[in-house]
């Protein structure tokens, strides 16, 4: 008999949730639309976020029946479920992050435990404490490379590719889960610097926010 014991922390409701940029809003200017502008940096706030950590074997029977995708097996890859809205990233030897919509993580949580059954394995919610930036726009890429010493050129950076680095003066894990646009996973406690750290690489370039 599991000795685990479970706790949904949701609150009845969304009213009133702050995302990890809410003090940013209020004391920056939103960015207008401008011509042609050449960045777009936007919050998808309030996702699930889980740490996830076990043997591959054990674990991807598990992933495929709840989250509808493979466990990624190679390092640094993102498998994504067919509609988009489900992710998991191969973070180390033993550690992946499913990312998952707001208000599914603690239904998530309990579906993997229920089918890894007595396996050893670890499940934490971490949603209150990270965030998921967007950058999108024909010059994302050179913010990118201002930003981080880790090579995101194309060639070495395909799509399906998420790595934990440096990001200015704070660490974030940077994912490309399409073509045209990237992503940032950031802690809380980053949230603030590294959105200011964004508007002002790109303001060169001409920026919108939303």
């Amino acid at each position: 008999m599991s000795n685990i014991q479970e706790f949904d922390c949701r609150p009845d409701s969304q009213q009133g949730a702050e995302s990890s940029l809410h003090w940013s809003y209020q004391n920056q200017k939103p960015r207008s639309p401008g011509q042609n502008p050449g960045v777009q940096i936007s919050e998808h706030a309030l996702l699930g976020h889980l740490t996830l950590r076990g043997g591959a074997i054990v674990l991807d029977e598990a992933v495929r029946d709840v989250l509808g995708t493979t466990l990624p097996s190679r390092p640094h890859a993102i498998n994504q479920n067919d509609a988009g809205t489900h992710s998991i990233q191969w973070i180390s030897p033993d550690e992946w992050l499913v990312i998952v919509p707001g208000g599914e993580e603690f239904s998530i949580e309990a579906r993997l435990r229920k089918a890894l059954g007595d396996a050893h394995f670890s499940i934490v919610n971490v949603s209150g404490g990270q965030t998921v930036l967007t950058l999108s726009g024909e010059k994302a890429l050179e913010v990118l490379m201002k930003s981080t010493s880790y090579d995101v050129h194309p060639l070495a950076f395909p799509v399906g590719k998420g790595v934990t680095t440096t990001f200015g003066k704070a660490t974030a894990i940077i994912r490309r889960p399409a073509e045209d646009h990237w992503e940032l996973v950031i802690r809380r406690s980053f949230a603030d610097y590294i959105y200011r750290w964004l508007l002002d690489a790109s303001a060169e370039y001409g920026v919108t926010t939303s």
